[in-house]
């Protein structure tokens, strides 16, 4: 049975009580309009247990704002989503289209700074995020009394002579749940093997992003970057008010999964008794990067399983680190997020 609205309901009993099922959440085709995300596709999904969140089909099929009962969970930077043909692909070029949001993708054969390998550019965090969805389709199910609906595409990081790499991406929410789920399968297309890097680059911001935030993860080890993050090791679980000049703080850790081979991480704001929890499989994803950005208007954390660091290609090459497919090879990823209110947050 669904529990909503302080009941529980089979399905013949919520569709008496409705016209459609759009009554109470599902998927909406939208385009956006204005300013440089003018003609960006993007899909709202909504569901009846307060969550809301938009995926920009047009921008790696990222998701973009989300929040819960009308709070804000994710951080949205200045530029907007704007539409891929903003993108700059050299140096740094990809922060003036980093839209923020819950989710920015960041692959799928370069994460982290730019640099150069074998006479190719390689920019920062990759081309991905900046990929058109094609083959983009919605759907709903029912399963018993449980409702599913969802949104999915493909995106194909490819060049002439060069890597061809697909990305089949779904991503999914259920009815009665403040819950959404990603699935994603990475094929090399072509006949010679490729480098292949992703990191979910995910952006939690105010309000649940505030001084008396914490995060709770099961790190068994945690490695600074730098010596800017080394200062802030102690305090890396930690919040502060929004600091002009604010030196980012870079961490790697080292997770413990639990018996189900998943990790769980969880941010929360006590004062507001409200949570977002990250699950993800620690065999797809064995590498975490914390991202503690609390700049002046640039106040997020960012939380990011990848199968890499984000160092980028060549430093993660030189290390014996580099992840490669074969012509063929696929592998699958699952990232899921879900709110947490008032009692699942007691035992945290």
């Amino acid at each position: 049975m669904l529990r909503l609205y302080e009941n529980q309901w089979t399905k013949e009993e919520l569709l008496g009580h409705i016209g459609d099922i759009s009554q109470l959440g599902g998927v909406r085709l939208v385009t956006l309009a204005e300013g440089p995300e003018r003609g960006v596709r993007a899909a709202e999904l909504r569901t009846a247990a307060g969550l809301r969140f938009t995926v920009y089909l047009d921008r790696g099929m990222d998701i973009g704002p989300a929040e819960y009962r009308g709070v804000p969970l994710a951080w949205t930077s200045p530029t907007g989503p704007a539409a891929p043909s903003f993108y700059e692909p050299q140096g740094i070029g990809w922060l003036r289209s980093f839209h923020g949001g819950l989710l920015t993708t960041c692959g799928l054969t370069q994460v982290g700074p730019p640099g150069e390998e074998n006479g190719e550019h390689l920019g920062l965090h990759g081309r991905i995020s900046n990929i058109p969805a094609r083959q983009v389709g919605q759907g709903d199910a029912w399963e018993g009394d449980i409702y599913t609906f969802w949104v999915e595409g493909r995106m194909r990081e490819v060049s002439v002579f060069g890597h061809n790499l697909e990305l089949r991406r779904r991503v999914s929410a259920q009815l009665d749940k403040p819950r959404l789920v990603i699935q994603d399968q990475v094929t090399n297309m072509g006949d010679v093997t490729a480098p292949h890097m992703i990191l979910y680059h995910i952006n939690l911001g105010f309000p649940l992003l505030q001084a008396e935030s914490r995060l709770i993860a099961p790190s068994e080890e945690v490695i600074p970057r730098d010596e800017v993050a080394t200062a802030g090791i102690t305090e890396h679980t930690r919040f502060q008010a929004p600091a002009p000049r604010y030196a980012e703080q870079v961490f790697y850790h080292r997770m413990r999964a639990e018996a189900d081979g998943f990790v769980k991480v969880v941010v929360v704001n006590d004062a507001l008794r409200l949570g977002l929890q990250l699950r993800y499989r620690q065999e797809e994803l064995p590498e975490f990067t914390q991202w503690k950005q609390m700049g002046w208007g640039t106040y997020t954390l960012g939380i990011e399983p990848g199968n890499c660091r984000s160092e980028g290609r060549l430093a993660a090459r030189q290390r014996g680190a580099l992840l490669e497919l074969a012509p063929g090879q696929q592998l699958d990823y699952q990232v899921e997020m879900s709110v947490l209110v008032d009692e699942e947050l007691n035992d945290l």
